[in-house]
């Protein structure tokens, strides 16, 4: 069963890339997150919204998870886990998901893709991202839509 985590997780991938070639062409990027989501309509459209919407809010995710990230910038954060908080950072800023479900969801991802303390890290900027953001999800949204 594909399930939005899965949709994350692929979308951490093309952001990946996209962090080591920048001049991908979009398109393959596109084909691969249908692919890899099983041509399902609404993870693939979930996962182009967190896609464009991590591209094209990308300097401000990065300036609030720097300005939360005592000691580190983002060039020295592994690729994987800037990735992870940018994805995060922007389902708590712009997508309306639960603050807890987008760390937790975040948290699981550094574990399964980034380092030992990945987890752990990725915790700590984003519990600071949420503090410095405590807006409310929109009504009617609870955690189980968000997380299957």
């Amino acid at each position: 069963m594909t399930t939005r985590r899965r949709a994350r997780e692929i979308v951490l991938q093309v952001l990946y890339e996209e962090d080591l070639h920048p001049l991908r062409e979009d398109a393959v990027a596109d084909e691969f997150l249908a692919r890899r989501l099983l041509h399902s309509s609404s993870l693939v459209e979930f996962a182009r919204q967190l896609w464009h919407g991590v591209r094209e809010h990308r300097a401000e995710l990065d300036e609030r998870i720097e300005k939360h990230s005592a000691n580190w910038s983002l060039k020295r954060m592994a690729t994987i886990d800037r990735n992870v908080l940018r994805m995060a950072a922007y389902e708590i800023l712009y997508a309306g998901v639960p603050g807890r479900v987008a760390i937790n969801e975040a948290i699981e991802i550094a574990r399964r893709y980034g380092s030992l303390n990945s987890g752990q890290f990725v915790n700590g900027i984003l519990d600071r991202v949420l503090k410095d953001n405590p807006e409310p999800a929109p009504a009617g949204q609870s955690e189980s839509d968000v997380l299957s």
